[in-house]
């Protein structure tokens, strides 16, 4: 319960609504690394991967987590090579969405479709990191994303029936949230 309570903590300081702040390429593994944390939409849709995967048990607890990293991977270095991606922003909204409704609901999916519906929402945030970021900045936003998804994956991955609870009620808290940024 502990860890929920600090992402409560870390999902209450001062971010902005998207992860594109600012011009121009950033450099650098920090930098990189950092990106994730710097707008709730990546933070939140990146910790529900994990927590997803941890309410689905099994080998969800890494395919999910890792279909989304190597797709992110695969989308930042199409976005860094300047591949525009129609929608971006509204599928990365979408990601946040969904990723917490089904956390919510700790919906169990076919492992493939699972995997696929994560890669792809991981390629849509690898596009945008991607189109931002240089350099050794793309694999930091992974080491990044690595860490928000193993957030995420101990925080759901319980049979404790409150902690499951509280997981699923984060989940739709989430969802709530990517309501909220869609609508602003």
């Amino acid at each position: 319960m502990n860890a929920l309570a600090l992402l409560a903590a870390a999902l209450l300081l001062p971010a902005p609504a998207l992860a594109h702040v600012g011009d121009g390429l950033h450099h650098g593994f920090m930098a990189g690394f950092l990106h994730p944390f710097s707008g709730a939409d990546h933070l939140l849709a990146m910790v529900m991967v994990g927590l997803w995967a941890g309410l689905s048990g099994g080998a969800a607890r890494f395919a999910l987590p890792g279909s989304f990293l190597g797709a992110m991977a695969l989308g930042g270095a199409l976005g860094f090579a300047g591949l525009a991606f129609p929608g971006i922003e509204a599928g990365i909204l979408a990601s946040v969405i969904v990723l917490g409704a089904l956390a919510a609901l700790a919906v169990r999916l076919p492992l493939g479709l699972g995997m696929a519906l994560v890669g792809a929402f991981g390629l849509l945030h690898g596009a945008a990191h991607g189109a931002k970021l240089g350099g050794m900045a793309l694999l930091g936003a992974v080491g990044g994303t690595a860490v928000l998804h193993g957030a995420g994956l101990a925080l759901g991955n319980t049979a404790a029936p409150r902690a499951r609870r509280a997981a699923q009620l984060a989940g739709g808290a989430t969802a709530m949230a990517g309501l909220a940024l869609a609508l602003l």
